[in-house]
């Protein structure tokens, strides 16, 4: 403890760059498409939306039981996926954690439009990366400073999440080492690692949404009379 900051494991280090690197491969490769996102909303949870402007007028139960089932579904595959690659014990931990890190960005993603927000310019990007650090429980008030500089915020913000979420990961997931129990311990790991980023992100979001709703609700008011006149 050179500078009182606790020496991380080797596990630790190693399941940081590899988040390190899982996220900004996110970052670049990763997104959502917002259209077909939106026409699936449609259809499959019938949101009288045919615009993500159109978002903001839908009841917002209606909206928080898409979100939820989204969360659902990505704890479905994460708990799938932990499963499986758990067979393998300590050995297949990085690989585990990269594609955690790309089921949970897509799920992150799929919220976001859930509540009528998009990422296609760079501001909706940083948001997206602000939303994704407060899922994953962690303080960004100084980078949010720098978001208007995407390209040096989100790598600082990605670098902020792995250092974070991989020293909690590692402690938890010395477990895997026990052969027989590796499978049942990646499922749990990847249960509650989703639900709990899916939680924050579910929040983050609605707490946004709610804010737009009332300025929209609000410049309607104050455009209302100039309007019918």
């Amino acid at each position: 403890m050179a500078n009182g900051t606790p020496k991380k494991s080797w596990l630790a280090r190693r399941m940081e760059r590899a988040l390190n690197i899982a996220l900004a491969r996110a970052y670049q490769s990763i997104k959502v498409d917002s259209g077909e996102f939106l026409l699936r909303m449609r259809v499959a949870y019938s949101i009288p939306a045919s615009t993500y402007d159109g978002i903001f007028s839908v009841p917002i139960e209606q909206l928080d039981d898409v979100a939820q089932d989204v969360v659902r579904s990505g704890i479905k595959v994460a708990v799938a996926e932990g499963a499986g690659l758990g067979l393998g014990g300590l050995f297949t931990i990085i690989p585990d954690l990269s594609i955690l890190a790309a089921i949970t960005m897509r799920m992150i993603q799929k919220l976001s439009l859930v509540y009528g927000f998009q990422f296609n310019t760079e501001n909706e990007i940083a948001e997206l990366w602000v939303a994704a650090a407060s899922a994953a429980g962690v303080d960004i008030s100084r980078e949010v400073l720098e978001k208007t500089v995407v390209n040096r915020f989100v790598p600082s913000v990605i670098q902020r999440i792995a250092a974070t979420v991989s020293a909690d990961f590692a402690e938890k997931a010395a477990a895997r080492a026990i052969p027989i129990a590796s499978s049942v311990v990646g499922a749990v790991l990847n249960f509650y690692f989703v639900r709990a980023w899916g939680k924050r992100a579910i929040a983050h979001f609605r707490e946004k949404h709610l804010i737009e709703r009332q300025r929209r609700l609000d410049a309607q008011i104050v455009l209302g009379p100039s309007t019918r006149a």
